[in-house]
């Protein structure tokens, strides 16, 4: 072997830092050839075992650079400075963010390629329910993400253009194809997730239940049930602007007190906590700080909520509530007025403001409406025990190993309570006359209850003897999915600083809800070992891929994988479109065709209409 050529080139690994490499090439003098018909060649070192292909940086500042996007959401000046300051590695943002696109290609590829490993890991476990949901932001960049419940691993992710059956279903079946049928699948209760689920479920041979989650199911029929007198409630309150003025009045005595803010506060303070029975307003600056409370706490309303959203909190309840407690406190502390005539012009302009709320029967009404209706809602969420207190004990976690008469137990309880409340909501239905309300309410929950019943039991999953035996209950929420989902939008939110997500989410890869998984043990000890272990097992996917190109398939082009789902387009613009049709080009060409016609087809201008109005 005699020397061919000597190249040098600069390299950046975090191993090393910044060097030259050196790169000695030899050739056989003899002019043999390998069986592929290329002339033999030798490099004297393999920086294949450590640099990227075709590029001057290692393994290992690529899978640092994702993990630090992905896991632990740094912007791209934050991981250059580290890069800087830590390995002195200088690249580029936009080296930076194609590093970022090619760590996902790789990672995507080491996920498929450990799929028997999960796949045996999966049916140690008694196998694994399957929990399916998409997600958006304003409508833009849906992604899709099936996941393992009982384990919590993304398995799959794309990106589809909307949430129609046929992306779903293709892709949920490259997911069983991968790691194996699933034992149970929950999703949500949207027409083209059930649709896919239940084509899913035929496919198989209907051997695994098709579970909904009790959280949408409470959610739907509680948006059908209170949306209609929540929004009439919230009118009114927006018609009479009674919150603004609340808030007016509140703002004017801050800015009156001044530099007296201090004071208030502290005597409001020890107003509140006065055992005295009077109901006499202080003079003063004190009786300015207990209307400017009052005030305070009558738009304060938000207070109440307990789970943050609506239908599970009805905040302009809660609004109406606490304008009522206040008007009523006004009229007891006006029973004896105040002496300070500047307070008690306040209190009573306080009242003024409030008193739409008792004297227009709107409010009364649309409030005692709803106020029926919650109260039915309570109950639903009652039966389906989706809050602690609903239950004198507490509901079995859900990977908890139980004996079958204990899962069986845990699961009737449920089922019980939901046979009962719908067996007394049929016997309560008013039939005719008054009760109109309560009757369309009723039938509201009750058809719910027959389209989504069957959904809402068979939780319970007996485990086969090589996985220990006993039951392992299925989540009735889809909890799993929300809040990967809902992590993945707050870590972004935190990246960006962006509260509005539309475009983060919509140049999201979907490839980045896999990376999450590293944040598991057990799925790093599948996949790679350990964290240390990943720049090297990246490295050997391409050195085998290598080798099986140079063996079965030379000089020929990565194969396709087979169970990759084409994106289906549909009537919706996504980015790539938007751009497509805004450009100049596409308006040049508009412009050439619409003067290009012939004059023939022109209206004269005596035959066009002429525009009135």
């Amino acid at each position: 072997m005699g020397v061919q050529k000597t190249v040098c080139r600069n390299a950046k690994t975090l191993e090393h830092g910044s060097f030259q490499l050196r790169e000695t090439v030899h050739v056989c003098m003899a002019g043999c050839h390998r069986p592929d018909g290329a002339v033999a060649t030798r490099k004297a070192c393999a920086p294949t075992e450590f640099l990227l292909p075709g590029r001057s940086v290692g393994y290992d500042v690529m899978e640092w650079i994702g993990r630090q996007r992905f896991l632990h959401n740094r912007q791209r000046e934050e991981i250059q400075a580290e890069l800087k300051r830590e390995h002195g590695i200088d690249l580029s943002t936009g080296e930076i963010s194609v590093l970022v696109r090619l760590f996902l290609d790789y990672f995507l590829r080491l996920h498929q390629a450990r799929a028997a490993q999960i796949r045996r890991a999966l049916e140690k476990d008694g196998g694994w329910p399957m929990h399916a949901d998409a997600t958006c932001e304003d409508g833009r960049g849906t992604l899709l993400a099936i996941l393992a419940g009982w384990r919590g691993w993304v398995l799959g992710a794309w990106k589809i253009p909307t949430e129609n059956a046929e992306a779903i279903l293709d892709n949920m079946r490259s997911v069983v194809c991968r790691f194996g049928a699933p034992c149970a699948v929950m999703r949500d209760l949207g027409k083209a997730m059930i649709e896919a689920c239940g084509q899913l479920a035929a496919e198989l041979g209907g051997r695994i239940p098709v579970l909904g989650c009790h959280s949408h199911f409470a959610a739907d029929v509680g948006n059908d049930l209170l949306s209609a007198g929540h929004d009439t409630l919230r009118n009114k309150f927006r018609n009479s602007k009674i919150r603004g003025a609340l808030r007016t009045v509140a703002r004017d005595l801050s800015r009156d007190l001044g530099v007296e803010i201090g004071e208030a506060r502290e005597a409001f303070d020890a107003w509140q906590r006065e055992a005295s029975a009077s109901h006499v307003l202080p003079a003063g600056v004190a009786g300015l700080a207990v209307v400017r409370g009052l005030a305070q706490w009558a738009f304060d309303y938000p207070a109440d909520a307990e789970y943050g959203r609506f239908p599970f909190d009805r905040p302009y309840l809660d609004f109406y509530d606490r304008c009522v407690h206040v008007r009523r406190a006004v009229d007891g502390f006006l029973r004896k007025p105040p002496e300070d005539r500047r307070v008690l012009r306040l209190l009573r302009r306080l009242g003024r403001i409030l008193d739409p709320v008792l004297q227009d029967p709107g409010f009364a009404c649309a409030a005692r409406d709803l106020r029926v209706r919650t109260e039915l809602f309570d109950k639903l969420r009652e039966a389906l025990r989706l809050w602690p207190s609903a239950s004198g004990r507490k509901q079995s976690h859900p990977n908890q190993l139980l004996t079958p008469q204990q899962a069986t137990a845990e699961l009737c309880d449920v089922r019980r309570a939901l046979h009962d409340f719908a067996t007394s909501l049929r016997k309560r239905r008013p039939q005719r006359g008054l009760g109109q309300n309560l009757r369309e309410a009723t039938d509201i929950i009750l058809d719910h209850l027959n389209r989504h019943g069957k959904s809402l039991s068979g939780h319970a999953i007996r485990l086969p003897a090589e996985a220990g035996g006993g039951v392992r209950l299925v989540d009735r929420t889809n909890n799993v999915a929300e809040n990967c989902f809902r992590r993945m939008k707050h870590d972004e939110r935190r990246r960006s600083g962006r509260k509005n997500l539309a475009q983060d989410f919509e140049q999201l890869p979907p490839e980045s809800a896999l990376v999450r998984n590293l944040n598991d043990p057990d799925y790093v000890a599948i996949v790679c070992g350990s964290l240390d272990r990943l720049p090297r097992v990246l490295a050997e996917l391409d050195a085998t891929e290598r080798h099986r190109k140079r063996i079965a398939r030379p000089n020929a082009e990565r194969a396709t994988d087979s169970t990759q789902v084409p994106l289906l387009e549909t009537g919706s613009l996504p980015l790539i479109d938007r751009r497509l049709i805004r450009s100049e080009d596409m308006r040049r060409r508009l412009d050439a065709v619409v003067r290009s016609r012939p004059t023939h087809m022109l209206l004269s201008r005596q035959s066009m209409p002429i525009p009135t109005g």
